[in-house]
Protein backbone atom coordinates (compact mmCIF):
# COMPACT_ATOMS: atom_id res chain seq x y z
CA UNK A 1 0.00 0.00 0.00
CA UNK A 2 1.19 3.25 -0.84
CA UNK A 3 2.16 5.63 2.17
CA UNK A 4 0.96 8.62 0.76
CA UNK A 5 -2.72 7.16 0.16
CA UNK A 6 -2.60 6.15 4.47
CA UNK A 7 -0.85 9.03 5.70
CA UNK A 8 -1.44 12.30 3.56
CA UNK A 9 2.09 13.77 3.12
CA UNK A 10 2.56 17.79 3.00
CA UNK A 11 1.87 18.81 -0.36
CA UNK A 12 3.98 21.37 -2.47
CA UNK A 13 0.91 24.01 -2.23
CA UNK A 14 1.71 23.63 1.65
CA UNK A 15 5.62 22.99 2.21
CA UNK A 16 6.00 26.34 -0.08
CA UNK A 17 3.74 28.42 2.04
CA UNK A 18 5.28 26.84 4.80
CA UNK A 19 8.73 27.27 4.04
CA UNK A 20 8.27 31.13 3.21
CA UNK A 21 6.78 31.49 6.29
CA UNK A 22 9.74 29.98 8.41
CA UNK A 23 11.77 32.10 6.15
CA UNK A 24 10.19 35.39 6.89
CA UNK A 25 9.67 34.69 10.27
CA UNK A 26 13.39 33.31 10.85
CA UNK A 27 15.43 36.67 9.12
CA UNK A 28 13.28 39.35 10.21
CA UNK A 29 14.13 41.02 13.47
CA UNK A 30 13.46 39.59 16.50
CA UNK A 31 15.23 38.64 20.09
CA UNK A 32 16.91 35.84 18.70
CA UNK A 33 18.55 37.74 15.44
CA UNK A 34 19.63 40.82 17.65
CA UNK A 35 21.89 38.51 19.94
CA UNK A 36 23.07 36.34 17.08
CA UNK A 37 24.00 39.89 15.19
CA UNK A 38 25.58 41.22 18.76
CA UNK A 39 27.29 37.97 19.16
CA UNK A 40 28.93 38.22 15.80
CA UNK A 41 29.94 41.81 16.41
CA UNK A 42 31.91 40.92 19.51
CA UNK A 43 33.02 37.19 19.46
CA UNK A 44 33.06 36.95 15.50
CA UNK A 45 31.49 34.15 13.41
CA UNK A 46 33.12 30.78 14.28
CA UNK A 47 33.04 31.57 18.37
CA UNK A 48 29.02 32.53 18.09
CA UNK A 49 28.59 29.17 16.14
CA UNK A 50 27.39 27.33 19.33
CA UNK A 51 24.68 29.83 20.23
CA UNK A 52 23.19 29.58 16.57
CA UNK A 53 23.01 26.03 16.68
CA UNK A 54 21.08 26.18 19.87
CA UNK A 55 18.80 28.71 18.53
CA UNK A 56 18.25 26.39 15.37
CA UNK A 57 18.01 23.36 17.46
CA UNK A 58 16.22 24.45 19.99
CA UNK A 59 13.35 25.94 18.07
CA UNK A 60 12.95 23.24 16.08
CA UNK A 61 12.35 20.93 18.96
CA UNK A 62 10.45 23.42 20.33
CA UNK A 63 8.16 22.66 16.88
CA UNK A 64 7.96 18.94 17.99
CA UNK A 65 6.78 19.05 21.42
CA UNK A 66 4.75 21.72 21.26
CA UNK A 67 3.41 20.16 18.25
CA UNK A 68 3.61 16.18 19.63
CA UNK A 69 1.16 17.56 22.70
CA UNK A 70 3.08 20.03 25.03
CA UNK A 71 1.36 22.94 23.97
CA UNK A 72 -2.29 21.05 25.19
CA UNK A 73 -0.32 20.98 28.53
CA UNK A 74 -0.33 24.66 28.60
CA UNK A 75 -3.55 25.14 27.42
CA UNK A 76 -5.08 22.61 30.51
CA UNK A 77 -2.28 24.71 32.58
CA UNK A 78 -2.57 28.31 31.84
CA UNK A 79 -0.44 29.44 35.10
CA UNK A 80 2.13 27.49 33.47
CA UNK A 81 2.34 29.71 30.11
CA UNK A 82 2.06 33.14 31.97
CA UNK A 83 4.28 32.16 34.46
CA UNK A 84 6.75 31.24 31.15
CA UNK A 85 6.23 34.40 29.20
CA UNK A 86 6.33 37.09 32.05
CA UNK A 87 9.72 34.62 33.12
CA UNK A 88 10.62 35.31 30.02
CA UNK A 89 9.89 39.10 29.39
CA UNK A 90 12.26 39.34 32.79
CA UNK A 91 15.20 37.56 31.27
CA UNK A 92 15.21 39.19 28.16
CA UNK A 93 15.05 42.21 30.13
CA UNK A 94 18.36 40.99 31.93
CA UNK A 95 20.20 40.24 28.08
CA UNK A 96 19.80 43.06 27.05
CA UNK A 97 21.22 44.66 30.41
CA UNK A 98 23.93 42.24 30.09
CA UNK A 99 24.11 42.97 26.23
CA UNK A 100 24.38 47.35 26.82
CA UNK A 101 27.24 46.79 29.48
CA UNK A 102 29.09 44.08 27.32
CA UNK A 103 32.39 44.21 25.42
CA UNK A 104 34.91 41.36 24.09
CA UNK A 105 36.72 42.10 27.27
CA UNK A 106 35.49 43.14 30.49
CA UNK A 107 36.27 44.56 33.76
CA UNK A 108 39.27 43.29 35.39
CA UNK A 109 40.54 42.12 32.04
CA UNK A 110 38.40 38.78 31.67
CA UNK A 111 36.77 37.78 28.25
CA UNK A 112 33.87 37.99 27.94
CA UNK A 113 31.78 34.42 26.72
CA UNK A 114 29.21 33.98 23.92
CA UNK A 115 26.21 32.64 24.78
CA UNK A 116 26.40 28.35 24.54
CA UNK A 117 24.59 25.87 22.58
CA UNK A 118 22.56 25.23 25.62
CA UNK A 119 21.61 28.59 26.83
CA UNK A 120 20.74 29.92 23.44
CA UNK A 121 18.56 26.30 22.86
CA UNK A 122 16.86 27.26 26.46
CA UNK A 123 16.21 30.36 25.61
CA UNK A 124 13.70 29.75 23.10
CA UNK A 125 11.19 27.88 25.53
CA UNK A 126 11.11 31.95 27.05
CA UNK A 127 11.56 33.72 23.19
CA UNK A 128 8.11 35.47 22.49
CA UNK A 129 8.67 35.31 18.89
CA UNK A 130 9.46 31.50 18.90
CA UNK A 131 6.32 31.16 20.39
CA UNK A 132 4.57 33.10 17.60
CA UNK A 133 6.40 30.76 15.35
CA UNK A 134 5.75 27.50 16.86
CA UNK A 135 2.28 28.27 17.26
CA UNK A 136 1.74 29.26 13.83
CA UNK A 137 3.34 26.40 12.47
CA UNK A 138 1.46 23.94 14.16
CA UNK A 139 -1.87 25.48 13.41
CA UNK A 140 -1.77 26.86 10.43
CA UNK A 141 0.54 24.20 8.10
CA UNK A 142 0.03 21.10 9.54
CA UNK A 143 -3.09 19.28 8.74
CA UNK A 144 -5.04 16.89 11.10
CA UNK A 145 -4.35 13.70 9.12
CA UNK A 146 -1.40 12.39 9.38
CA UNK A 147 -0.49 14.82 11.95
CA UNK A 148 2.77 13.32 13.35
CA UNK A 149 4.73 12.57 10.23
CA UNK A 150 3.72 16.00 8.70
CA UNK A 151 5.12 17.52 12.06
CA UNK A 152 8.39 16.21 11.87
CA UNK A 153 8.39 17.23 8.05
CA UNK A 154 7.55 20.48 9.24
CA UNK A 155 9.49 20.17 11.88
CA UNK A 156 12.74 19.74 9.40
CA UNK A 157 11.62 22.46 6.67
CA UNK A 158 11.87 25.05 9.53
CA UNK A 159 15.17 24.13 10.93
CA UNK A 160 16.63 23.97 6.88
CA UNK A 161 15.23 27.00 6.76
CA UNK A 162 15.80 28.94 9.87
CA UNK A 163 19.67 27.64 9.96
CA UNK A 164 21.29 29.68 7.24
CA UNK A 165 18.82 32.64 8.16
CA UNK A 166 19.76 33.44 11.49
CA UNK A 167 23.56 32.63 9.97
CA UNK A 168 22.86 36.11 8.01
CA UNK A 169 22.81 38.25 11.58
CA UNK A 170 25.93 36.35 12.93
CA UNK A 171 27.34 37.30 9.46
CA UNK A 172 26.03 40.83 9.61
CA UNK A 173 27.75 40.98 12.99
CA UNK A 174 30.57 39.83 12.19
CA UNK A 175 31.48 42.49 8.93
CA UNK A 176 30.60 45.36 11.66
CA UNK A 177 34.42 43.96 12.70
CA UNK A 178 35.75 45.59 10.06
CA UNK A 179 34.05 48.83 10.71
CA UNK A 180 33.49 49.17 14.72
CA UNK A 181 37.06 49.10 15.98
CA UNK A 182 36.66 51.83 18.26
CA UNK A 183 35.46 50.61 22.13
CA UNK A 184 32.61 53.39 21.73
CA UNK A 185 31.57 52.86 18.90
CA UNK A 186 30.94 48.98 19.44
CA UNK A 187 29.25 49.71 22.98
CA UNK A 188 27.25 51.86 20.78
CA UNK A 189 25.71 48.92 18.71
CA UNK A 190 25.64 46.95 22.25
CA UNK A 191 23.33 49.53 23.53
CA UNK A 192 21.51 49.84 20.08
CA UNK A 193 20.66 46.22 20.35
CA UNK A 194 19.81 45.97 23.77
CA UNK A 195 17.26 48.80 23.45
CA UNK A 196 16.04 46.47 20.44
CA UNK A 197 15.51 43.78 22.99
CA UNK A 198 13.57 45.72 24.95
CA UNK A 199 10.99 47.28 21.98
CA UNK A 200 10.60 43.68 21.32
CA UNK A 201 8.68 43.03 24.70
CA UNK A 202 6.25 45.78 23.24
CA UNK A 203 3.41 43.18 23.60
CA UNK A 204 4.21 41.54 26.84
CA UNK A 205 4.52 44.90 28.31
CA UNK A 206 0.93 46.07 26.25
CA UNK A 207 -0.60 42.84 27.95
CA UNK A 208 0.46 43.78 31.53
CA UNK A 209 -0.80 46.76 31.23
CA UNK A 210 -4.23 45.97 29.83
CA UNK A 211 -4.34 43.61 32.57
CA UNK A 212 -3.69 45.86 35.43
CA UNK A 213 -6.43 48.50 34.20
CA UNK A 214 -8.94 45.91 33.87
Amino acid sequence: MNLEQTIPLLSLNVLGPLALFALVSSITPGPNNIMLATSGLNFGFRRSMPHMMGVNLGFSLMILLVGAGLGAVFHTVPVLYTLLKYGGAAYLLYLAWKIATSGEIQEGGKRAKPITFLQAAAFQWVNPKAWVMVVGVAATYIPESGFFLNLIVATLVCGIVNLPSIGVWVTFGTALRRFLHRPMAVRAFNISMALLLVISLYPVAQELVAHWMS
